[in-house]
């Protein structure tokens, strides 16, 4: 079977050669004991365990990745992770347990995602996602398993960790190794990154903000919605970093959210569309854009809906509020004047608003009708 094609079902029905490892020495009869108990178990049965001893089990799974490279293996311990923190996402701070302090928690993932078949790599990127949403945070912006440690080991760093990430979601979104599942999976990992302010900052630096353009666009299908809405959700997480911001200005992103905001039914797209719309409209010259292109009116409409999302209404609210407020300042008499004596006059804002010209019909008359 093509190794792109697999599914963690069918990994997870294999019988992998425990007892084999053992007698070459590949695992020790302490692993053997744990895997036996846990092996081809269902959850009911899995979860006491690792309630029980969860620590445990994860030192036996990092081993197995790091000593013993069969592809088959590998491919199956990946998904028993897989499916361990599917089932309770919570999991994934077993893996920062005490215990493992000394354990270098990330290193057989990383290396997994960038010489793994497919399968290997998909999983190692969501293992990884989990492991890095879940990490401690202290004080002084240090964690554990990954930065300075006591350990005579050396730790793989965060650092190393997140870029290694990232640069790989960027090739999977340039250039996807699967024809169907690498864009929605980094997508969807990015989706949960982006909240770091660190992964923003390597996000721009790997020049990652062009990519996702393309993917704002309406869809149809359950997938590319979850697709279009993972994608305008990593827009909204990059608009309250600058440096994105700036990237973004440079793009036609407006006129896509657009497009996607007028043609969505799905609540939680226009949700965060809307909430991009506001953050958005503070910076730079998105204000003027986003009249140009129309956003009052389709404010407007927007609000004449039966939401049920709070969020989304208040959104709504602000919105309207920050764009009129933006409309008054561009409309000003005084800007249309500076615009005529300086010869710079464009079609504007100011020129398609009905109330600029009633309310200030009668400054045309000043010095001579001038303007």
């Amino acid at each position: 079977m093509d190794r792109a094609e697999l599914t963690t079902e069918q990994v997870l029905k294999r019988d992998i050669p425990w007892e084999t490892y053992m007698s070459t020495k590949l695992i020790t009869s302490t692993c053997l004991q744990l895997l036996r108990r846990y092996d081809h178990k269902p959850e009911s049965q899995r979860g006491p365990l690792l309630d029980e001893d969860g620590p445990s089990y994860v030192r036996v799974f990092l081993n197995i990745l790091r000593s013993i490279s069969k592809e088959e293996t590998v491919e199956y311990v990946l998904a028993l992770i897989d499916e361990m923190l599917a089932a309770n996402p919570k999991r994934a701070a077993l893996f920062y347990d005490n215990s493992l302090s000394d354990e270098d928690i990330y290193d057989p993932f990383l290396r997994l995602l960038l010489k793994g078949n497919w399968f290997v790599q998909e999983k190692s990127c969501k293992i990884l996602t989990h492991l890095i949403s879940a990490r401690p945070k202290l004080q002084n912006g240090m964690v554990p398993n990954g930065e300075a440690s006591n350990s005579k080991s050396k730790l793989t760093s965060i650092h190393d960790v997140l870029k290694g990430l990232v640069d790989w979601l960027c090739s999977q979104l340039r250039s996807p190794t699967h024809p169907n599942c690498s864009i929605p999976t980094a997508t969807h990992c990015l989706a949960t990154l982006l909240k770091e302010t660190y992964v923003r900052t390597l996000f721009v630096q790997a020049d990652g903000v062009k990519l996702l353009i393309p993917l704002i666009s309406p869809a149809s299908t359950q997938q590319s919605i979850q697709l279009l809405y993972e994608t305008c959700l990593c827009i909204w997480l990059l608009s309250f970093y600058d440096a994105a911001v700036d990237y973004l200005s440079t793009t036609r992103v407006m006129p896509r959210l657009l497009d996607v905001v007028k043609g969505s039914t799905k609540e939680k797209v226009v949700r965060v569309v809307v909430m991009s719309f506001r953050n958005l409209l503070a910076k730079g010259a998105f204000a003027a854009q986003m009249i140009d292109l129309g956003l009052p009116h389709i404010v407007q409409n927007l609000k004449a809906q039966a939401w049920s999302d709070e969020d989304l209404l208040d959104a709504l609210n602000q919105l309207e509020v920050g764009l009129k407020e933006n409309l008054k300042r561009l409309s000003s008499f005084d800007k249309y004047k500076q615009q005529v004596l300086l010869g710079h006059l464009d079609w504007s804002p100011m020129h398609k608003d009905p109330n600029f010209w009633r309310e200030n019909i009668t400054n045309f008359e000043e010095n001579d009708f001038q303007c």
